[in-house]
């Protein structure tokens, strides 16, 4: 799909995701100053790190999951054990690195060549992507519309939001060309046994992510009710999708200051709660490391597509 923007915007789109989300953190320090990043790594506790690291872990199960159902209905299958490392792996490049996908080309990459077709593994690895961002997006509209919370007036502009995106996948799947794989992939993912894996999937991983932004909350010693703060932790994860990032920093921390001042619980206690919550987001990334140790140890050469057909079968079989 990006081969349909001229050529020197392809050039430069990595810079300006890192500009737009510098910009943002520009924004955000001359607006409420240092005080509220000073304040988060005051108040974040080793208690809180060790409730992200478990959670996340949950949740990137769930999502390494839902990466295998997408990547086997596109053709190219994964084992359990390999899905793991390599959505940890994926995680923490994109916590460390500029821009904030990284991780996730890198892992479409490495899936690709082990399966022997690098465009099935980066289209496996982007619908895992977006089909997770898309339920999110489900989840918060369900939830700005049952919830008891101030935030229930903007349930109609999420509902109208999701509802172009849906449009948007419907003309992209009737297309033709160099955009013909998107109808066909869609195909594939939205069978009724393969669709409702991933939106479990999508579900846990979510439930874990929210949990972690809870933690968040309850160390900055927010006051506010359950329903109020799940749906703010829902419109951040939405908002924190926005591709202009520093390493996954600047679009979270601006979408939260504005959630919370739309929630009446006031911008810079919002700041406040995202720095803690991207502190104990990255930090939750850190098996990602053991991960890259372990590629740089081992060093195997990369198994021919005789050697892998055992292994592959295994995963085809689930």
């Amino acid at each position: 799909m990006s081969s349909a923007l001229p050529h020197g915007v392809r050039r430069i789109r990595p810079a300006l995701r890192l500009a737009g989300g510098a910009l943002v953190m520009v924004v955000l320090v001359w607006r409420f100053g240092t005080g509220p990043f000073a304040a988060a790594w005051r108040v974040t506790t080793w208690g809180s790190v060790a409730a992200a690291l478990a959670l996340t872990g949950l949740a990137t199960l769930a999502n390494a999951w839902r990466w295998r159902v997408v990547a086997r209905a596109l053709g190219a299958p994964l084992t359990p054990f390999g899905s793991v490392a390599a959505y940890y792996r994926s995680q923490f490049l994109n916590a460390a690195l500029p821009g904030g996908v990284l991780g996730d080309a890198h892992r479409g990459v490495r899936h690709g060549r082990d399966a022997g077709d690098l465009g099935v593994g980066l289209r496996g690895t982007v619908w895992d992507r977006v089909t997770g961002q898309v339920v999110q997006a489900g989840l918060l509209v369900v939830a700005l519309a049952l919830l008891p919370t101030p935030l229930r007036p903007y349930a109609p502009v999420a509902f109208a939001g999701l509802g172009a995106v849906a449009l948007f996948a419907w003309w992209l799947g009737r297309r033709q060309g160099a955009v013909a794989f998107v109808g066909h992939d869609l195909r594939a993912l939205l069978r009724p046994g393969v669709a409702v894996r991933v939106v479990a999937g999508s579900c846990a991983s979510t439930a874990g992510h929210v949990a972690v932004f809870l933690v968040a909350v309850a160390v900055v010693g927010v006051d506010a009710t359950p329903a109020l703060l799940v749906a703010i932790a829902l419109a951040v994860l939405v908002g924190s999708a926005v591709p202009l990032s520093v390493a996954g920093w600047g679009p979270r921390e601006g979408v939260t200051a504005g959630v919370f001042a739309l929630a009446g619980l006031g911008s810079t206690t919002g700041l406040t709660v995202s720095v803690v919550f991207g502190v104990l987001a990255g930090v939750a990334t850190v098996p990602g490391v053991l991960v890259l140790l372990a590629d740089a140890v081992v060093r195997r050469p990369r198994p021919t597509m005789e050697e892998q057909a055992p292994a592959l079968e295994e995963a085809r079989r689930g």
